[in-house]
C-alpha cells in the first residue's frame, strides 16, 4: 500500500496506509475536482490527423534514473511458492524514497500480491520473469477506491495499482498472471461459461446494490464491498495518476479488466500483448483520462479488445470527466465482443479518439468499430476518425452504432453520437456492414465513410434515425453501398 512517508506533490493526495486513512480520503476525492489538466488542448491544431499527431508527440512515457532494486535483495524468492509481496513492496519504496529508478523483477516465477506503484518507479519484469497474482483475495486488501464498471468504491486493490502518482511504469518482455480461471475469480461472474455453480459465489447481488447506491447518491466512502461482494478486480489501473508507461509486457489470465487507466492523463500503452478470454477481459480501458496513446499492441480477449469509457450512469455524470485526445495505432486485435469500442460506461462522454494502421480479423470478433450506449448511459461522442484499417473476418457488423444497448430508449439520458469519420477501411468479409440504431428524438448525426470497400457482407445494412450519413466510394460485395 502507498506509503504516507513519500508523498506526492500537488494536484493529486495518496490514500495512507490503512482502511481509515484510506477511507477519509476518498470521501474527501469524490467531492473533489476529479483531475487537474493541464497540457494545452491538442484540438487548437486544425486537422483531424494533425491533432492525432501532436498526441503522438506529446505522450512519451516517463523516463527514470539508472537506479536499479533487485527484489531478490528484499527477500523474493522466485519459485513460485513463496509469497513475495512484501520484498516487491519494500523494494518499490526503497526505491522511490532513493529518487526513483527500476524495480527488477529477474527470470523466475514470483508468487505476489497486490502490487502498489510509487511515484518515479518502474516495475520492470524481465524476459523469462513471471509475477504470478495470489488466488487468494485477501491478497488484495485492504480496500481502495477504484471503479467497477464505472462506478466509483471501495473495493479489492487492483493487482497491480497506483493512486495519485506521478511517473509511473510497468515494462519489460515478461509475463504477468493473473493467474485466473474457471477455479478462480472468474465463476464469480455468475455463469456457467466460467465455472459456476448454482448456489457458489457471484457477484450479481453486490453489483446491482452498488448501481443502487450510486443512482441513490451514496457517498463513495460508504461503497465497501470487497470480502462478502465478489466484484472482480481490474489487472492494472493507474488511478489520478500523471505520467504512466505500459511496455512490453505480456497479460494472461486477468480477473477481469486489463489495463485500466482511470482519471489519469499521459497515458503510454506499448508493446503489450493481452491473451485472457475470462468474463469482461477488456484488453485496455481508459477511463475519464485524457492523453493516451496505445500503439503496437496485440489484444486477444474474452471481451472488447479496447473500450474508451467515462463512468456509468449516475456516477459518470457525478464525476463528469470525459476520456479525450486518445489514439490507437499499429495494433493487432483478434478474439473480442468488439475491435475498438466507445461505451457503454460512457456517461461523462468521449471527444477525439483516432485509430489508424490496425488490423484486426477473427471469426470470434463480433464487431470491429462498437460504440454502445442507451438513454440511461447518456453521455456523448465528440470526434471519432479511423483510418487505414485492414479489417479480415467480422463475425457481426463491421461498424455498429447501438443506442439499443442493455436498457436501450426511454430513460430520460439520451446519448448525443456524431463526428465519426472513418476512411481507407478495407475488409474481407463479415455479416454486416453497417448496423446504425439512433432514436428518433436522439438520431445519430454525422457519419462519414470514404474509401471504404466492406468486402463480403450476407445480410443487408440496419439504418435507423441517422442524420448526415455520407457515403464517399463505399462498396459491399463489389457493388457501391448506397442509402
Amino acid at each position: 500500500m502507498s506509503d504516507p512517508a513519500t508523498p506526492d506533490p500537488p494536484p493529486f493526495r495518496a490514500p495512507g496506509i490503512n482502511r481509515r486513512d484510506a477511507m477519509r480520503t476518498m470521501a474527501a476525492s469524490a467531492l473533489a475536482t476529479p483531475i487537474l489538466l493541464t497540457e494545452a488542448t491538442p484540438a487548437a491544431t486544425p486537422g483531424p490527423w494533425a491533432r492525432a499527431n501532436r498526441i503522438a508527440a506529446r505522450v512519451r512515457g516517463p523516463k527514470f534514473p539508472r537506479r536499479r532494486f533487485d527484489i531478490r535483495n528484499y527477500g523474493a524468492v522466485g519459485d513460485g511458492v513463496t509469497d513475495c509481496t512484501a520484498a516487491i513492496r519494500t523494494a518499490i519504496r526503497a526505491c522511490n524514497q532513493a529518487g526513483g529508478g527500476h524495480v527488477d523483477v529477474p527470470e523466475g516465477r514470483f508468487l505476489t500480491g497486490a502490487v502498489h506503484l510509487l511515484s518515479n518507479v518502474d516495475l520492470h519484469v524481465t524476459a523469462g520473469a513471471t509475477l504470478l497474482f495470489s488466488t487468494d483475495p485477501k491478497a488484495y486488501l485492504p480496500l481502495v477506491l477504484t471503479r467497477f464498471e464505472g462506478v466509483e468504491l471501495l473495493n479489492y486493490s487492483p493487482l497491480i495499482y497506483a493512486y495519485g502518482r506521478t511517473n509511473v511504469a510497468v515494462t519489460g518482455s515478461g509475463v504477468l498472471d493473473g493467474q485466473a480461471g474457471d477455479d478462480h475469480w472468474w465463476p464469480w461472474k455468475g455463469s456457467g461459461d466460467y465455472g459456476w455453480e448454482p448456489g457458489e459465489p457471484r457477484q450479481a447481488e453486490a453489483r446491482a446494490a452498488l448501481f443502487a447506491q450510486a443512482e441513490q447518491g451514496v457517498p463513495v466512502a460508504r461503497r465497501t464491498y470487497g470480502e462478502g461482494g465478489y466484484l472482480r478486480p481490474s489487472f492494472i489501473q493507474p488511478y489520478r495518476c500523471r505520467n504512466v508507461l505500459i511496455d512490453g509486457v505480456t497479460i494472461v489470465n486477468s480477473p477481469m479488466w486489463e489495463i485500466h487507466p482511470t482519471l489519469s492523463e499521459n497515458i503510454l500503452v506499448r508493446n503489450v500483448t493481452v491473451s485472457s478470454h475470462g468474463p469482461n477481459n477488456d484488453g485496455c480501458n481508459p477511463e475519464s483520462s485524457r492523453m493516451v496513446v496505445v500503439r503496437g499492441c496485440t489484444f486477444d480477449t474474452g471481451d472488447d479488445c479496447i473500450a474508451i469509457k467515462s463512468g456509468r450512469n449516475a456516477d459518470g455524470r457525478r464525476v463528469n470527466v470525459p476520456s479525450e485526445h486518445i489514439l490507437v495505432e499499429n495494433c493487432t486485435f483478434r478474439d473480442g465482443h468488439g475491435g475498438m469500442t466507445i461505451g457503454s460506461e460512457m456517461s461523462g462522454g468521449v471527444r477525439e479518439v483516432f485509430i489508424r494502421d490496425c488490423a484486426m480479423s477473427s471469426p470470434n470478433l463480433d464487431i470491429a468499430l462498437r460504440f454502445k450506449t442507451n438513454s440511461v448511459r447518456g453521455g456523448f461522442v465528440e470526434g471519432f476518425h479511423a483510418r487505414d484499417l485492414e479489417i479480415g473476418e467480422v463475425g457481426g457488423s463491421v461498424i455498429d452504432i447501438n443506442f439499443y444497448y442493455e436498457e436501450g430508449p426511454g430513460h430520460g439520458f439520451n446519448p448525443v453520437v456524431g463526428g465519426i469519420d472513418v476512411r481507407n477501411v478495407t475488409v474481407r468479409t463479415a455479416r454486416r456492414a453497417l448496423n446504425l440504431r439512433g432514436y428518433a428524438d436522439a438520431p445519430i448525426r454525422g457519419i462519414t465513410l470514404t474509401d471504404v470497400d466492406f468486402g463480403t457482407v450476407a445480410t443487408a445494412n440496419v439504418i435507423e434515425h441517422v442524420e448526415n450519413l455520407v457515403l464517399r466510394n463505399v462498396t459491399a460485395n463489389g457493388a457501391p453501398v448506397t442509402v
